[in-house]
């Protein structure tokens, strides 16, 4: 793994704020701090040591600044990526396009085998993130419970390492920012340990919290978390 640079994250850019100098060469990643799809894109860069290559551009959601949409990225959201004079979008495929297009270590082994399941993981995550938060206004042990059986079975596969793959990759990369959050909600307010009966993901977690790549971009405010997430999946 690239050696951990402890970065000073920049304040959000918001509808008073004038846009960088957009398409001067610089690569750009727009995210948003409290945005797990954004969050995928933000630890592949970082554990690929890519601090210096890839500069962060943090947008405020709630109060987005009107050229991001105009001039950056016409979908509107986050992440996106501003790399050789046009920016792409869709979290899944810039963890895919950021591990082949920029240095440092690759995040997916040469095993076929191995590469078979990435696939067939990360094609699985949407239903796993859908799933999950649409167990929220039902029953969430049940429901949610069953998705998380799913993994501890994914990461019985391999044995050569704590991860999905065996050794970190594009699939942990994927999985990471809503298993976070998801363990947070789900004790909080369900009162429901994801790990209880799951040696594997409960090791899983332990092991991606130690990835200094990763817990540069965690969850800072679980409280806000609980309340965005009651609000807006169980209101």
């Amino acid at each position: 793994m690239a050696t951990p640079v402890q970065e000073v994250l920049p304040p959000s850019l918001d509808s008073t704020s004038q846009p960088p100098s957009l398409f001067d060469g610089t690569t750009r990643l727009y995210i948003n701090y409290m945005c797990p799809y954004a969050q995928r894109v933000w630890i592949i860069r970082n554990v690929k040591g890519l601090q210096d290559k890839i500069k962060l551009v943090p947008i405020d959601l709630q109060n987005r600044p009107t050229w991001y949409k105009e001039k950056v990225y016409a979908e509107n959201k986050v992440p996106s990526l501003e790399h050789n004079n046009k920016v792409i979008g869709e979290s899944l495929d810039l963890i895919k396009y950021v591990d082949s297009n920029f240095e440092g270590p690759s995040l997916l082994p040469d095993d076929p085998e191995k590469q078979k399941f990435a696939e067939e993981l990360i094609a699985y995550s949407d239903t796993f993130v859908k799933e999950v938060y649409g167990s929220l206004k039902k029953d969430a042990q049940i429901l949610a419970g069953a998705q998380f059986d799913y993994l501890e079975k994914a990461l019985a596969k391999f044995d050569d390492g704590p991860f999905f793959l065996g050794q970190f990759s594009q699939v942990d990369i994927a999985y990471a920012p809503f298993i976070e959050r998801f363990q947070i909600f789900l004790q909080e307010v369900f009162n429901y340990d994801i790990t209880s009966a799951r040696p594997k993901l409960a090791k899983w977690i332990e092991e991606v919290n130690k990835i200094d790549g990763y817990k540069q971009t965690k969850v800072l405010d679980p409280k806000r978390l609980v309340e965005y997430y009651k609000n807006r999946f169980m209101a």
